[in-house]
């Protein structure tokens, strides 16, 4: 496989991750933390990182509207709910 082919489908598979967690607004991020180490919020950091390494000037909010498809202020209102405590301890945890 040539270069571009590898880079036209990790970046089609980027965008089909970031489209299944738009879609999957019930999915909260300490779940996906404490299930496969990484959440929405990683994933937004991990494009503004690349962004910047490119000297691209990408903010936090800039990078995380790329990956929520919307400010995270609104998405939080929208669909983040208090997390149980179990995955809270879970996250502590494993997290520390």
């Amino acid at each position: 496989m040539d270069k571009q082919t590898e880079i036209e489908l990790e970046a089609a598979a980027f965008r089909a991750l970031r489209d299944h967690l738009r879609e999957r607004t019930d999915v909260q991020n300490i779940d996906m933390m404490n299930l496969a180490g990484f959440c929405r919020n990683c994933l937004s950091r991990w494009y503004q990182e690349a962004a910047n390494a490119r000297d691209i000037d990408m903010d936090k909010a800039q990078a995380r509207e790329i990956v929520y498809g919307m400010p995270f202020d609104e998405w939080r209102d929208k669909h983040q709910t208090e997390a149980p405590d179990e995955a809270k301890a879970k996250f502590a945890d494993t997290h520390s």
